[in-house]
């Protein structure tokens, strides 16, 4: 990982108060906020929390697990699953300004002590060995070049037996990805994978794989209805303008012809932790 990647996410260092500034501005108490009031902005990945739930449903997840998102952004999965689960959930994300800004966020809605974000760099993980119960990555890797490294991490930090859940962009058949994206700007800081190479990635971590979904045209679906939305009544609030500025706009349209020409498509992975 480095400075460039970190770059195109810093955006503003004080994201917490700018999402604060745009929920007053629009008539909300932040003393009475409810997770869904920022779900248009902290759950920045293709489908939103609905994606997370279906992730998170396979993950064997009991009450008191100990469990870690890997690009953990602003932190929504990681709050959804420990409100969902009444389990506790370690965030690490590659950017400061992100892992203050989830802290900040989860305090709002007084979950402090059920979720803690780590600034680190996801192939070298501050953790030790056999700690986590279950482990999540939700659209990371594309921007880390050096799977094996990350998936070894991954393997290495979960108790044997425990399940990887893996939700990432992947390079599609359709041709080459039109930038700017979510995750890059250009092709210098975009790695994606292909649905071909992630048996063996995740093979020669550590994992064995027990099922996959390819939810491609359902993202297509999900793109179609923000555009729709946000034509019919404007933004919401917060929004993801404010991670990513006026660049937004673009990467919207391009991630909704890249899904229909399949240039990227969207899989998920449930697998297991053998070592």
């Amino acid at each position: 990982m480095t400075d460039p990647v970190a770059g195109h996410y810093a955006g503003r260092s004080d994201l917490a108060a700018a999402i604060a500034e745009r929920l007053t501005a629009a008539g909300y108490d932040l003393n009475s906020l409810k997770p869904q009031d920022v779900s248009g902005v902290d759950e920045f990945h293709i489908r939103g929390g609905e994606a997370t739930l279906e992730l998170a449903e396979q993950m064997d997840l009991a009450a008191g697990a100990r469990v870690l998102d890997i690009g953990s952004g602003l932190g929504g999965p990681a709050r959804r699953v420990a409100q969902t689960y009444d389990c506790h959930v370690t965030g690490v994300d590659l950017t400061q300004a992100y892992c203050e800004a989830a802290a900040t966020i989860s305090a709002w809605f007084g979950l402090d002590d059920e979720v803690n974000f780590i600034a680190a760099d996801a192939t070298d993980l501050p953790l030790d060995d056999d700690t986590f119960d279950s482990a999540m990555t939700i659209h990371a890797a594309m921007n880390i070049p050096d799977k094996p490294a990350m998936y070894r991490e991954a393997c290495r930090v979960l108790k044997p037996g425990r399940i990887f859940a893996v939700y990432d962009v992947l390079q599609g058949e359709g041709g080459d990805v039109i930038f700017p994206v979510p995750w890059a700007r250009d092709p210098s800081i975009s790695a994606l994978a292909t649905p071909e190479d992630m048996p063996q990635l995740l093979d020669d971590a550590g994992f064995e794989i027990e099922s996959s979904t390819d939810s491609t045209s359902q993202s297509q679906a999900w793109f179609a209805a923000m555009a729709e939305r946000m034509r019919a009544s404007g933004p919401p609030p917060v929004g993801f303008d404010l991670i990513f500025g006026p660049d937004f706009v673009d990467m919207m349209h391009n991630q909704i012809q890249n899904l229909a020409e399949r240039r990227i498509r969207t899989v998920s992975y449930v697998c297991r932790a053998v070592h």
